[in-house]
């Protein structure tokens, strides 16, 4: 791993920063493909959303755009991390009257997930870790991710590859790592991103691709009875693309049915 805080090459941190100490802050994980960021300015728009709701002052663009090209310029296949902090501070929750936020850029190697995750479909966990609802949280992608520390501890198969994670009134809102979409009657369906949750790039990328294939799409709060009778279901993030479900708990489905085919060959 190459890191670079503030534009140098570093992997300290100093203890004050808040990022450390509170997880006051943002970040990005972004696909690599033959040297460059995919979907950077769909990241970018959201980590500028995400610092503008948290009062943190927004990277510059184009300066983050250069950091990423000297980590990832040659690099067939990566993943870069963005990590934006509030900076340094005191002991205590208020933040600085003047901040200096962190900018931390890294490059990591390409997860080695096995092929027939998209060929063959995954099997999928239902977690008993509930997402707690922070309305001025959803949809971002801060540092707080105990959440889904937890719900990812749940389970140690192998078989099993990803967990999803229920509000706490029951609807189904998206996995530990990734967003989901689900065919039922007919309709391409995904969670609302309000309460809680957070509204991927891929999540978006998919929606789009689902408008120009002439596919009805919608987000609305699903249940998990309703998965139970879904005819599809998928799960989706930057790095892994779309993963088809084949299974969840008990409940089977079709491995790339007609809706999942259309969207991944979209995707290609």
């Amino acid at each position: 791993m190459t890191v670079l805080i503030n534009g140098q090459l570093n992997s300290n941190i100093a203890a004050s920063d808040r990022g450390l100490q509170y997880g006051d802050g943002l970040f990005e994980t972004i696909a690599i493909k033959n040297g460059e960021c995919e979907h950077w300015y769909e990241h970018m728009s959201r980590l500028t959303d995400g610092c503008q709701r948290l009062n943190i002052p927004a990277p510059d663009a184009q300066q983050l755009l250069v950091e990423a090209q000297r980590l990832c310029s040659d690099k067939e296949r990566a993943v870069l991390k963005i990590i934006i902090t509030r900076g340094s501070g005191g002991r205590g929750y208020r933040a600085p009257d003047m901040v200096e936020a962190t900018r931390i850029v890294s490059i990591h190697p390409w997860p080695s997930y096995p092929a027939e995750n998209i060929t063959q479909g995954v099997c999928v966990f239902l977690c008993d870790t509930k997402l707690s609802y922070q309305p001025a949280l959803a949809s971002i992608k801060h540092l707080n991710r105990l959440e889904q520390i937890i719900a990812r501890n749940e389970w140690d198969d192998v078989n099993i590859s990803e967990g999803l994670m229920s509000d706490i009134d029951g609807n189904i809102v998206e996995g530990t790592m990734s967003n989901y979409f689900a065919v039922i009657d007919n309709e391409l369906v995904t969670p609302e991103i309000v309460d809680c949750g957070v509204a991927g790039i891929m999540r978006s990328h998919i929606m789009a691709q689902a408008i120009l294939h002439e596919i009805s799409v919608r987000e609305r709060k699903i249940s998990l009875d309703e998965l139970y009778v879904a005819d599809e279901l998928f799960v989706c993030n930057s790095i892994i693309g779309v993963w088809p479900v084949k299974k969840l708990v008990n409940h089977s489905y079709k491995v790339i049915g007609e809706v999942t085919a259309q969207i991944m060959d979209g995707l290609i």
